[in-house]
């Protein structure tokens, strides 16, 4: 049975507390965005005396007093004061004198930082969150901001979640925070990466820390993209960094798979191993690429998935790119071989169309993925068995390519 909030907010009030919403669900709201997570604060009640109300209650974070209730989060008012380094080592203090004012303080920036009463609905917004969402703007709510390094990730993923500009002093506390940045877990960073790489321009997230002066700590192959010079009659938008999000930018509007955004985000990070005297062209920069996406992918322990995905992308796009002046043997072998990789022929034809199309360039569209199921498909094993009553091995792969060369000439021949 679903939880009732309000009936836990009046037994939470006829014993001295008060119950309410707090943090992203509050702005969620006012966005008119869908609520998924509910967080709870409860104040003018001490840990115990809210495991007495209500005993089927159990700790999801001790040190944090926070609890679980019916699948959603409640915790009690808390203050924290950082006392190492990185995004662990707090002092945390919580009791029932602690206002819910005091515990929105501690709180990351003030879209973040308003409650809302779950009796009176009454919203709670010391530090001017409202008038931030209505400009759009990501600020700071106090000097507190600096205590946490995971915040400038955190950060420059909101702005590219929902399109905010960052306010100067904030920009300027994220930058104070880059010698802490390598404090934070790989798994943290990466969740925020992640995230920021489902948006709709995901390329704020990156041209945020590279305007903190912080793109350089995590995303290192991104950062030495910045000035890398190319053909200005291929490429009218600039280096090879500004071309890298324009083209993530146009596959997050082609497709919702994360695995195939970020093959696009690493297509072209070979270009940053070009020696400068041979600006701007970039002799073999997919072959070298595949280096990169693997430097890459293991820093942030990405999944094994997107490694495999990111290094296609890097070794492929170039032949993709050009699949329209291949010869109908080359189009066969390449089908073939893109077909087996993780990425597929979906997913790089969702590459290479992001990389063309994003530079202002008008090129004829490129199609391999229909036509390559469909041969492959049609043009199979058992195919090859029944038609010349050969098994598995040598021949029968020579039989298959073979007959995959006839299907795709005489399917062009018929367009």
């Amino acid at each position: 049975m679903e939880l009732d909030v309000n009936e836990v907010a009046n037994k939470i009030e006829k014993n001295g507390g008060r119950l309410y919403l707090v943090g992203g669900a509050v702005r969620d709201e006012f966005l008119g965005k869908e609520v998924s997570d509910e967080d709870y604060c409860v104040t003018g009640l001490s840990s115990e005396e809210f495991c007495k109300l209500f005993p089927e209650v159990y700790a999801r974070g001790k040190s944090f007093e926070v609890y679980d209730l019916g699948g959603k989060e409640f915790a009690m008012a808390r203050v924290e004061t950082k006392v190492g380094k990185g995004h662990t080592e707090f002092d945390v203090v919580a009791n029932k004198d602690i206002t819910i004012c005091e515990d929105l303080k501690r709180r990351d920036i003030t879209i973040n930082s308003m409650a809302k009463d779950v009796l009176t609905n009454e919203v709670i917004d010391p530090f001017g969150g409202l008038e931030d969402l209505k400009n759009k703007v990501i600020r700071a709510t106090s000097q507190s901001f600096v205590e946490d390094p995971l915040r400038v990730y955190r950060v420059a993923r909101f702005a590219s979640e929902f399109g905010f500009d960052i306010e100067n002093r904030t920009l300027e506390l994220m930058k104070n925070l880059k010698g802490e940045l390598n404090e934070l877990s790989k798994e943290r960073v990466f969740n925020e990466f992640r995230k920021a790489l489902k948006t709709d321009k995901p390329s704020i997230f990156f041209n945020v820390l590279k305007k903190a002066d912080v793109l350089d700590v995590h995303f290192k192959q991104i950062y030495n993209l910045i000035n890398v010079e190319q053909p200005v009659k291929y490429h009218p938008e600039g280096d090879a960094y500004n071309h890298t999000m324009l083209a993530v930018d146009m596959c997050a509007k082609l497709t919702t798979d994360e695995k195939v955004r970020f093959a696009t985000l690493v297509h072209d990070l070979g270009k940053a191993l070009t020696p400068k005297n041979l600006y701007p062209h970039h002799y073999e920069h997919d072959v070298k690429g595949v280096g990169e996406v693997v430097k890459f992918a293991n820093s942030l322990k990405m999944p094994t998935l997107w490694k495999e995905c990111g290094k296609t992308a890097a070794k492929e796009h170039m032949r993709g790119g050009m699949f329209n002046k291949m010869g109908v043997t080359k189009k066969v072998s390449f089908i073939e071989n893109i077909y087996k990789t993780k990425l597929g022929l979906e997913g790089l034809e969702i590459v290479v169309e992001s990389d063309r199309n994003c530079r202002g360039v008008k090129d004829d569209k490129v199609e391999f993925a229909k036509i390559g199921n469909m041969m492959i498909k049609e043009i199979n094993g058992d195919y090859i068995k029944e038609k010349f009553g050969v098994e598995e091995g040598v021949e029968l792969k020579q039989k298959l390519h073979e007959e995959r060369i006839v299907w795709l000439k005489n399917m062009l021949e018929n367009e």
